[in-house]
């Protein structure tokens, strides 16, 4: 499994952004883009209530997208054509109808998004989902991490284990994600942990899935005080509460034996998939199938090789291993979340694979 942040690390962090992070709810009107040196990009926003915020990429893309700017173009114009491209968007700025959520930190605005926004911020889910990690049975936490996208806390609970042949056991987990900034749902996925060689595999069934869509928060303007919403870190805590309580049942059922059980019993069952066929060929139509860069069929094909296991199993441990090779946390985790894929590939499509030639 990737290595990420210690809890302590995590918690530190969240403080930090809870204090540095900022909500604002207007109309695209009272925004105005504008390209500096070297293609940066900068959101002003003119109210009081506003200020000048650089704009990550992230946040480029989404503007892009509700302005029906193509990216690629968006892109070149920032480029080669900066002032080309600020009168493209300052004009589609006057003319876009609705409000929308700028949300900002650290002097940056990191995403635009609509105003049916619902927020679920990471901090007020740590707090929640922490102390009920924290009665598990000696429950160990694995991996935290912040990203530019999202959120993560991958627990492992060793009491919960399957021996799937002598040495190798693998042990309950789960996953929880959120994204902050329009990248994912909240999610709540189980996880398995191979203790041989601290491979993390995320089971595609979703326990919990709560999507980041609201009320409308612009609604009608009365004066020009109204103009501008920016909602503070507290405003929406009240409405998050009562879905946070239902955290704890969800994680004690994905950590269940039954789940966990019927989990490794598919995992155990690829041991069962001989890949007869080339194994550069098998690796060759994994990666097509799953949008695997050149450096990435490398690695997934030297750790199947090194594992000298060409079994279905020998594959899914390949995927999972090379996750931890990964610099970017979020790709590591999708590697992560492709084991528990290949797990459940049906009997057609594990031929496809095992006979490549």
């Amino acid at each position: 499994m990737r290595n990420g942040r210690s809890l302590v690390a995590l918690a530190s962090e969240l403080e930090r952004q809870l204090s540095s992070k900022r909500d604002l709810v207007l109309h695209p009107s009272l925004m105005r883009h504008e390209t500096r040196e070297a293609g940066d990009t900068h959101l002003i926003i003119d109210h009081p209530g506003g200020g000048d915020f650089a704009v990550t990429e992230l946040a480029r893309r989404q503007l892009a997208a509700k302005l029906n700017i193509p990216f690629a173009y968006f892109e070149r114009m920032r480029s080669e054509q900066p002032q080309l491209l600020d009168r493209n968007v300052n004009t589609w700025l006057q003319c876009d109808e609705g409000h929308k959520m700028v949300r900002t930190l650290d002097g940056q605005a990191r995403a635009v998004l609509s105003d049916r926004y619902r927020r679920l911020d990471n901090h007020d889910l740590a707090n929640a989902v922490i102390p009920i990690l924290m009665t598990l049975p000696d429950v160990r936490f694995e991996s935290m991490e912040l990203t530019d996208t999202k959120m993560y806390l991958k627990v492992v609970v060793p009491p919960l284990a399957y021996t799937m042949t002598a040495g190798d056991i693998v042990q309950a987990g789960l996953v929880i994600s959120n994204s902050e900034v329009g990248q994912g749902t909240l999610s709540v996925q189980p996880l398995m942990y191979r203790v041989l060689c601290s491979n993390g595999l995320i089971v595609p069934e979703r326990a919990l899935r709560k999507a980041h869509v609201g009320r409308a928060l612009g609604g009608a303007l009365g004066s020009d005080d109204d103009a501008l919403r920016i909602f503070q870190e507290e405003t929406l805590r009240a409405d998050d509460r009562a879905f946070f309580l239902k955290v704890r049942d969800v994680v004690q059922a994905t950590v269940s034996e039954k789940t966990f059980l019927e989990g490794a019993h598919k995992l155990q069952r690829t041991m069962g998939v001989r890949l007869t066929g080339d194994p550069v060929k098998t690796v060759e139509v994994l990666a097509d199938r799953f949008d695997l860069s050149d450096g990435e069929r490398s690695g997934v094909l030297r750790h199947l090789i090194s594992g000298g296991d060409l079994s279905g199993y020998g594959l899914v441990n390949a995927v999972t291993h090379f996750s931890q090779e990964v610099d970017d946390y979020d790709r590591a985790t999708e590697f992560e979340a492709l084991g528990g894929k290949l797990v459940e590939l049906n009997h057609r499509d594990w031929t496809t694979l095992a006979t490549a030639a």
